[in-house]
């Protein structure tokens, strides 16, 4: 089926809302649940807190690698999808789903090997560091279905189709956020109860998103060479979120250093950051979908048209958004914690979470401007820049003149304030625009 040739592609409000709203409602969920997690272990106390803050972290490599994949995928799927080609389109989710298999596994792996490392590299003191590393051992079997499920939503995306993402993502993470609390508190099971739904919710996931492809095509064959190829075409997305990696492992390693009250609100914060991120991030999946398909389609203007008109929408999300966040100041940090210290590092860090969330907005919806486009490299570079000469001398400045949870994120602001200069000017360029489908993330 190809894209429909009644105008619907076009980038009005409705089309847009139409491809943001479960967007948003897939994106928000996962990070949904997990502010559930950190509240139902935050109440077991500190060091469980600190712990899941510590392997979460961790899990975010994971994550990453999703994003990758989703991303990537997305905007190869669209391209094809706005050419009339969607068995193409398709073909390229199965080659994702490949890929996703075989990273998730060795993820898996790797994970298993080495979480009492890892844990021991993160975490401040010994009690958290092996109490995060238990959870790890667990958490980490649910890799393999976390990236089948971001494979995915990429091709789905790609052929806008929304409702079956939101289906699927929606029962596997009810079911995790139910399962969570009774094998926390009624079993007994504690952190061990949590890793548990988090893998049981991603292997769901993963499974159905799977049974999705199967049902669509039955060319399911994997092909080494476009496999490679997607790798290699995907590497200027690898190099960015590795270069976002390394600043977010580097912050929890720092807030860690603080203090177990510390990283506590640290992890509190940066989970309320990401679901703001992923939830802002709904029109970016709006603009990857709809920039691709005007591309493919060879309508320039189309493509522009869908750039201005995200740029003006996630910009006036993240205001409203910012505006809920500094409502909730004194009451939020209380749903996760009733440890007093951790409310006070809270503090430090809540006016810097209000004062970025607008920029990041905006940020946010050009980043999927350029994802569509197929503009990565651009990011990439961006990106590290931003990571080597703001966030990360930033955030080790302050371990070393001991300037608390205020310094960590004071680096996070001149990671998005460096990214909105280069992102805007780039926009502004015109130089993304580049027509047809050769041009691919």
């Amino acid at each position: 089926m190809s894209p429909p040739a009644d105008g619907s592609r076009t980038a009005s409000a409705r089309r847009i809302a139409s491809l943001a709203l479960p967007a948003l409602v897939v994106l928000a969920a996962e990070p949904l649940y997990v502010l559930v997690d950190t509240a139902v272990v935050g109440h077991l106390g500190a060091v469980p807190l600190a712990a899941v803050a510590v392997g979460g972290t961790t899990m975010s490599v994971a994550v990453w690698f999703g994003i990758l994949l989703a991303y990537g995928t997305t905007g190869r799927a669209a391209r094809r999808f706005g050419a009339g080609d969607r068995d193409g389109a398709v073909a390229e989710g199965v080659q994702a789903s490949w890929l996703a298999l075989a990273v998730g596994l060795l993820l898996a792996l790797l994970g298993l090997l080495f979480a009492g490392p890892l844990a021991r590299a993160l975490a401040g003191n010994p009690e958290t560091a092996d109490a995060a590393a238990d959870w790890l051992r667990i958490a980490v079997l649910g890799i393999p279905g976390l990236l089948l499920a971001a494979a995915g939503n990429g091709w789905m995306r790609g052929v806008q189709d929304t409702r079956c993402p939101l289906t699927i993502v929606l029962g596997a993470n009810l079911l995790s956020a139910v399962l969570c609390p009774v094998l926390v508190y009624p079993l007994g099971l504690g952190l061990t109860g949590s890793a548990i739904a988090n893998v049981t919710a991603q292997s769901v996931g993963g499974g159905l998103f799977l049974a999705a492809l199967i049902r669509e095509t039955r060319e399911l064959r994997p092909v080494p060479a476009v496999i490679l190829q997607q790798v290699v075409l995907g590497r200027d997305l690898l190099i960015r979120g590795g270069a976002f990696q390394v600043c977010f492992l580097s912050a929890t390693a720092v807030a860690s250093r603080f203090g177990v009250a510390a990283v506590g609100a640290h992890q509190i914060g940066l989970q309320l950051w990401f679901f703001a991120a992923l939830v802002l991030d709904a029109v970016a999946i709006a603009a990857q979908s709809l920039v691709g398909a005007a591309l493919g389609a060879d309508d320039a203007d189309e493509a522009r048209d869908v750039a201005r008109r995200v740029t003006v929408a996630g910009g006036i999300s993240a205001v409203v958004f910012a505006a809920l966040v500094a409502a909730g100041a004194s009451v939020v940090p209380r749903w996760f914690t009733g440890d007093p210290a951790v409310h006070d590092q809270a503090a430090v860090i809540w006016p810097w979470f209000v004062a970025l969330l607008p920029f990041a907005g905006v940020v946010y919806a050009l980043d999927g401007v350029l994802i569509g486009a197929g503009d990565v490299a651009f990011l990439r570079t961006s990106t590290v820049i931003g990571a080597l000469l703001g966030f990360l001398p930033m955030i080790w400045l302050s371990y070393a003149l001991d300037l608390g949870l205020g310094g960590v994120w004071a680096g996070l602001g001149l990671l998005i304030m460096t990214r909105l200069v280069a992102v805007v000017w780039r926009w502004r360029s015109g130089r993304w625009v580049v027509l047809g489908v050769a041009r691919q993330p």
